[in-house]
């Protein structure tokens, strides 16, 4: 195990006491196959890797009451080996903390999915902050191309494969399907715009400038 890793376990592990860990009583939510993280490690794009991206997945989703089932994040790297969060999440169905299908397969995922305020809800089954809310956190760490594809080498689309707290960029999405404009990149739940900021892009504090908060998203992978 790496430096990297071990720190992100310890963090994800920290999170998971702080958000009350045990599973008890959430046994309802035992059918959830998607979430956004109701919390980020905290260190902006700096997510642990994809590794430690995939252990905080898996530590919320046992929350949930769905700690046997394998979670993945949707998160895209770029480079050599280069990863495609479409091809980290299995086929579908997946279905939200409420039981409500967001996408029955990647083709609708990709599509015309069902994923909004409403129904992009965490692990808890609570409502993320979208546009209009203080803080808006609409802002969904991806990494990804709005066919669910890594971008290719050369400008940083991932925080240097979420690794990084400075500077770089990472895409988002936007779970309420709002911004600036009525376009489709505003709307794009999984690739509306870089991250920018004072800090160099990656930091929480740059995250949170634009609208985010280290958020994303978790699917079980089948």
């Amino acid at each position: 195990m790496n430096r990297r890793t071990g720190l992100s376990i310890v963090v994800s592990v920290a999170l998971l006491m702080s958000l009350g860990g045990s599973t008890g009583g959430q046994a309802q939510q035992s059918e959830i196959s998607f979430f956004i993280t109701s919390a980020g490690p905290g260190k902006g794009g700096d997510l642990g890797g994809l590794d430690g991206a995939d252990q905080l997945c898996q530590l919320l989703g046992a929350t949930a009451g769905a700690g046997t089932k394998t979670w993945r994040a949707y998160l895209s790297t770029q480079g050599p080996n280069a990863v495609n969060a479409r091809d980290r999440i299995g086929r579908g169905p997946w279905l939200n903390a409420k039981g409500l299908i967001v996408a029955k397969d990647l083709a609708e995922l990709h599509g015309q999915n069902n994923i909004n305020k409403q129904t992009a809800l965490t692990e808890k089954g609570n409502q993320v902050n979208g546009r209009g809310d203080t803080p808006n956190m609409h802002d969904i760490l991806t990494g990804s191309q709005p066919d669910g594809t890594a971008f290719p080498p050369g400008e940083d689309r991932t925080c240097g494969n979420w690794t990084k707290s400075g500077a770089g960029a990472a895409m988002v999405g936007h779970h309420d399907r709002q911004g600036l404009r009525d376009d489709d990149a505003s709307k794009s739940w999984n690739s509306s715009h870089a991250s920018r900021g004072p800090d160099g892009g990656c930091s929480q504090n740059d995250l949170k400038s634009t609208g985010g908060n280290g958020l994303f998203y978790c699917f079980v992978a089948r």
